[in-house]
């Protein structure tokens, strides 16, 4: 297909470019005004403190959404959260086939089946290594390492130049599970070349290498023989080659290994629906575990991360139905902290020592996790083998990026763009230049509702959090004459012994008072002016004895 004078390449990040998560890549060609589009990846990210009751985070695709006839295709390149967990919510808004490899397909079935979505999105499964083409893109999966099965870079193809995608990587000389990086396939990319490279950032500041599953194998087969008493041990569902470390070194001391929490038994079934987790013994349920003695068990376990649902923090506060540590027992933390996870890793930590039990961290135990993410020795590399023009760096924040292109460039990189979510990155005709801005904002999943970011149950849900909230209620007969309160209550707000809550509450429903009898009764009689007058005085007072500004709800009762 030859380039028409009109045509460009264009990037553009909606998501994953100055943070880390939230994948959602858009590749378009053609002429400003009739551009085609592939999506590379559609993932989350998820709430934390300053999102108070949100658990989900999802790219905003109203910019795509307007051109969605013009989507070809959704490609997925492996399957973690931050790349596939927002195809289930967003698919309908742009409708568009998706493909992926088979393991990424099984997973992405199962979380469409249930949203309802399996009979309507159409999942075309690629084998590692292949090939096909969506209008002017010609696009070919190129096996990599990550900490995940079937991870993928992919080659773009396009009349005006190839893109290499590299997706999440690391370079593993002995994954475990799967093969190794296909040098060859980069290697000949490069050969042919490659106009420009969007790489993975996240490791980008640590020096050497990440290290490799093999050494973690080692690492893990040492520890575990050397412990008595009940084992737990925390790691990513999705690191299928870390499930198969743990279980493999559980049965080589003697242990009995039970899978804890549903997205372990999911991420299982997904491995054996593809080959893996193949030679070892069966695996227990919770009723057999019950009767294994406590030197021979081994749980295998989600809520590295902390996350209050899982099965670790159900353990750490003595309720999960089948599972009891205590003193004697441990629990081994074979993951990475993601930043944002620092203070609830280290509550359910401080909860699980409160019962007496050993922990282990990466921290104290060097070699139990290595990260699934490029270091600068595997970067330099990489470059070294794809010889891009352009470097476009990607899943990283700020910093990340900012020093990529920085190494890039001591790497002879001839050009290097960093662009944050929402700019689009021409990367050919010309120089590489970002040559427009696009809304790029966010989607809350609240109570199982997608709700805008600046959405006002959110907004009051934080004030409230920081601010505390108060109740006013009246009651006024149809005429507008007071027969009882106004009534305050106060939630989140406090006292002492020199000024109680209770006192405070009574001068505030005093003011209020005071306020509503120099109201005209013929104002009284509409609620809404009544509420207001409530709201506006009760605000005012409670500043001046807190110095906040707490949510006032007010409400008016008619007899």
């Amino acid at each position: 297909m030859a380039a028409n004078p009109r045509d460009e390449l264009v990037f553009l990040p909606l998501g994953g470019s100055n943070e880390i998560g939230m994948n959602f890549n858009l590749y378009g060609y053609g002429p400003e005004d009739d551009r085609k589009w592939i999506v590379v990846d559609l993932g989350v990210t998820f709430g934390d403190q300053t999102t108070p009751g949100v658990e989900v985070i999802l790219p905003d695709p109203a910019f795509i959404e307007e051109y969605a006839d013009d989507i070809l295709g959704i490609v997925l390149t492996h399957a973690h959260e931050d790349h596939i967990g927002a195809v289930a919510w967003l698919w309908p808004r742009l409708r568009a086939p998706v493909f992926a490899t088979p393991f990424t397909a099984f997973l992405l079935r199962e979380k469409l089946r249930d949203a309802d979505l399996l009979d309507e999105v159409e999942i075309t499964e690629v084998p590692l290594s292949g090939r096909f083409s969506l209008g002017p893109f010609d696009l070919e999966l190129v096996t990599l390492t990550h900490s995940i099965p079937e991870p993928n870079g992919l080659a773009i193809r396009t009349p005006l130049g190839t893109v290499l995608h590299t997706g999440d990587w690391k370079i593993d000389p002995d994954p475990m599970l799967g093969p190794v990086t296909d040098v060859e396939a980069i290697r000949r990319l490069g050969d042919e070349g490659v106009l420009a490279m969007v790489c993975d950032s996240t490791n980008v500041f640590v020096d050497g290498s990440a290290g490799s599953e093999a050494d973690v194998r080692e690492a893990m087969n040492r520890l575990i023989a050397g412990l008595k008493g009940k084992i737990a041990v925390a790691c990513f569902a999705s690191n299928v080659a870390r499930m198969d470390t743990v279980i493999r070194a559980a049965q080589a001391a003697g242990r009995k290994v039970v899978l804890a929490g549903r997205s372990m038994h999911r991420m299982a079934a997904a491995a054996r629906s593809v080959g893996l987790l193949q030679g070892i013994e069966p695996l227990l349920d919770d009723n057999q575990a019950r009767h294994v003695p406590e030197d021979q068990i081994l749980y295998l376990c989600t809520g590295s991360q902390g996350e209050p649902r899982a099965a670790l923090a159900r353990i750490a506060d003595g309720n999960h139905p089948h599972i009891r540590l205590s003193d004697g027992d441990h629990v081994i933390f074979s993951s990475r902290v993601i930043p944002g996870n620092e203070i609830p890793i280290r509550n359910l930590q401080n909860r699980l020592a409160d019962r007496g039990v050993r922990l282990y961290t990466e921290r104290d135990h060097p070699g139990i996790h290595v990260s699934g993410h490029p270091c600068r020795d595997e970067l330099a590399q990489m470059y070294a083998w794809a010889r891009p023009k352009i470097a476009v760096p990607t899943h990283g924040e700020r910093r990340h990026l900012l020093e990529h292109v920085a190494f890039a460039k001591d790497l002879q990189v001839a050009e290097a763009v960093a662009p944050r979510n929402g700019d689009m990155v021409r990367l050919a005709p010309g120089r590489a230049e970002i040559i427009d801005e696009v809304p790029a904002g966010r989607l809350y999943v609240d109570g199982g509702v997608m709700t805008p970011e600046n959405g006002e149950a959110l907004r009051e849900r934080r004030h409230a959090a920081y601010n505390g909230m108060l109740v006013v209620s009246v009651v006024l007969n149809d005429g507008g004459r007071i027969l009882a309160g106004p009534t305050v209550k106060a939630l989140g707000l406090p006292g002492d012994e020199e000024y109680s809550i209770e006192e405070a509450v009574y001068d505030l429903a005093e003011e209020a008072s005071q306020a509503l009898k120099k109201v005209p009764a013929e104002e009284r009689a509409i609620d809404e002016l009544v509420e207001t007058t409530l709201c506006r005085v009760v605000k005012k007072a409670a500043y001046r004895i807190w110095e906040r500004r707490p949510v006032v709800e007010a409400t008016v009762l008619r007899v």
